[in-house]
């Protein structure tokens, strides 16, 4: 988050979304803030936009339903949204959804400050006042009935708030509600995503959604470029296959000998992770440690069963021959 003091976020100003997004401009506009706040959250210079969000990109520009991106784990939804914003200086409320999560959860509570009793507003109360994303992870977590309690919001309704003296909230032109999940929403058929849930039509039939799968080659070999270029370009081009290869078999969609899935896959920041530390752990050569494998355990390996981990480390021997031998 942004450390500045100011909390909410100021005056509202027009910017043209190709200068913003890409540097080039475009003439189409798109509104943001003329400054961050504590809520908006911190541009990373390096990071790499996903085609994907283009879609993200038109629909802050006019708002007029409420946004769903699902995709695989690690494909980068969450992080697509909050860069976006970062670069528009809009507020981000987040919040990561679970079985237990309730709709006043999100809208605040009574408590006693001072003696006296006073309403702490909650995320999305904060957003539709002062203007900003509601940002709800892990959407289809969430119990059913729980979700359709957002209805009214979906469709534009102010929210009441019956615990503050029945206080109605009409929604700021800057207020957003984007969703992400792993599925979308109808249940995980794959078997990959313990505890998602399917979600009610009528719910589902108010957002408009997007579809995030993992990033391009391309794009991922360009921000390791970017990110390890003391690495030498073939290795960093296999890193990005074996990555890939990795997501195929968490899918189960490989075409290798192995034969089964796995428990584990890469995310784009896994990867970032395993490049940073093979550049790290390079001194370890001088023992007969292969550092790209020994930075592979920590980055991912590690959280692997024993089996998963076996074949992270024979796919490792194949696509880097000369220089995956196990370290332990």
């Amino acid at each position: 988050m942004s450390t500045l003091s100011q909390s909410v976020p100021s005056t509202i100003i027009d910017l043209d979304a190709g200068a913003v997004f890409s540097g080039t401009p475009s003439g189409r506009i798109i509104k943001g803030f003329d400054k961050p706040c504590a809520h908006t959250p911190n541009i990373d210079p390096d990071y790499v936009f996903h085609e994907c969000s283009r879609d993200i990109a038109v629909w802050l520009m006019d708002s007029s339903d409420p946004l769903y991106v699902f995709g695989p784990t690690g494909s980068g939804k969450t992080s697509a949204i909050k860069q976006l914003a970062a670069r528009l200086n809009y507020p981000v409320f987040d919040v990561t959804g679970h079985g237990r999560l309730e709709f006043p959860d999100l809208v605040g509570h009574l408590s006693v400050r001072d003696g006296s009793m006073e309403f702490q507003y909650g995320p999305l109360a904060l957003a539709m006042r002062h203007g900003g994303i509601l940002l709800l992870n892990e959407i289809d977590l969430l119990e059913p009935a729980t979700a359709t309690g957002f209805n009214g919001i979906l469709d534009g309704e102010p929210l009441c708030i019956p615990e503050n003296g029945g206080e109605i909230i009409t929604p700021h032109p800057m207020f957003r509600f984007a969703a992400t999940a792993n599925t979308n929403g109808g249940s995980d058929d794959t078997g990959l995503y313990q505890g998602t849930l399917r979600q009610n039509l009528a719910f589902l039939d108010r957002f408009w959604l997007c579809e995030m799968p993992y990033p391009a080659p391309e794009a991922e070999m360009a921000l390791l470029e970017r990110r390890a270029p003391m690495l030498p370009d073939d290795i960093r081009t296999r890193m990005v296959d074996y990555a890939n290869e990795v997501r195929r078999l968490f899918m189960g969609e490989s075409g290798t000998t192995y034969g089964h899935s796995i428990e584990v896959t890469f995310s784009t920041r896994t990867l970032l992770r395993w490049a940073d530390l093979t550049v790290r752990f390079q001194p370890l050569a001088r023992q007969g440690i292969q550092p790209l494998t020994y930075a592979l355990d920590r980055a991912l390996g590690f959280k692997a069963s024993k089996d998963t981990r076996t074949t992270l480390h024979e796919l490792a021997q194949r696509l880097f021959p000369q220089h995956a031998a196990t370290g332990e």
